[in-house]
């Protein structure tokens, strides 16, 4: 008997994962699907509920439900308790249990370059969905201190109180305000969904020092326009698709207790665009 996935939210048509897993699937020859299921908001209860009569092996979970899923859930990894958000299920005959692969997904790609976080002073662009995973991600990895900049300076404020009570050296700053200390930052993250229409950079990289470097999560266009702002500058960058591969990779390791088959999923993802 085969194995189904799916990946639940609402917008779900754009979803890149389908394609992503049932390349794995392919290149490890697994008996395995792997489907994009439109749960609309409000209607997550009714929609577990048909995931659990057609016995789902596991699934991943995006916008509107990483929150709402965590009600659903009978056990959690500890990723999912400290984020507040689930974003991959495995069901294991009725029990459902979650896990959020946004944090290991972010460092993913730092890992794979030798990056270390640790004692590195890094800025923190939006504190929108993923910046909690990434939150915990840097203070996994004992970085010196963050400074979060972001247009709704609450927003700020809660993710930096968020990242002082797990143990991190937090501040928020104003957008104007970062610019003139660019040259003070090991790390330069972009988790605003700034760039998926093309828009500006939020920030300018004129003053900056040499060996930052710059990581943007938004993986379509692949060459936003901060990642091509920190190309003139000849910086080091990571692309946001390399996130998303991070956190397919896991989701892969979780459901099938074996390694992901890094490059046919990274071919497929590449190859959606």
């Amino acid at each position: 008997m085969g194995k189904s996935f799916a990946v639940i939210g609402d917008p779900i048509d754009h979803s890149l994962s389908p394609n992503i897993h049932s390349a794995a699937f392919r290149e490890l020859n697994l008996d395995s699907s792997y489907i994009g299921y439109r749960i609309p908001k409000g209607e997550l209860e009714s929609g577990i509920e048909g995931l659990k009569k057609i016995r789902i092996t596991g699934f991943n979970v995006t916008i509107p439900h990483k929150i709402e899923m965590m009600k659903y859930l009978d056990k959690m990894d500890e990723s999912c308790s400290i984020i507040g958000a689930v974003n991959t299920v495995v069901n294991n005959e009725g029990v459902f249990k979650g896990y959020n692969t946004d944090m290991d997904g972010f460092l993913e790609p730092l890992k794979k370059r030798d990056i270390s976080i640790q004692d590195k002073k890094i800025l923190l662009i939006g504190a929108g969905g993923a910046a909690r995973a990434i939150v915990a991600g840097i203070a996994k990895e004992k970085a010196k201190s963050l400074d979060i900049t972001n247009r709704t300076i609450d927003n700020a404020n809660n993710l930096s109180e968020f990242a002082t009570k797990i143990g991190l050296t937090a501040h928020t700053k104003k957008m104007e305000g970062v610019n003139e200390n660019i040259k003070n930052y090991d790390i330069i993250i972009n988790s605003t969904s700034l760039g998926l229409k093309n828009e500006l950079s939020p920030i300018g990289f004129e003053n900056v020092n040499q060996k930052t470097i710059v990581y943007d999560i938004v993986y379509s266009p692949m060459n936003t326009d901060f990642i091509k702002k920190a190309k003139e500058k000849k910086l080091e960058v990571i692309y946001g698709y390399e996130m998303l591969l991070g956190q397919a990779t896991r989701a892969f390791e979780i459901w099938h207790g074996m390694k992901a088959p890094y490059n046919a999923m990274k071919k497929a993802l590449l190859g959606g665009f």
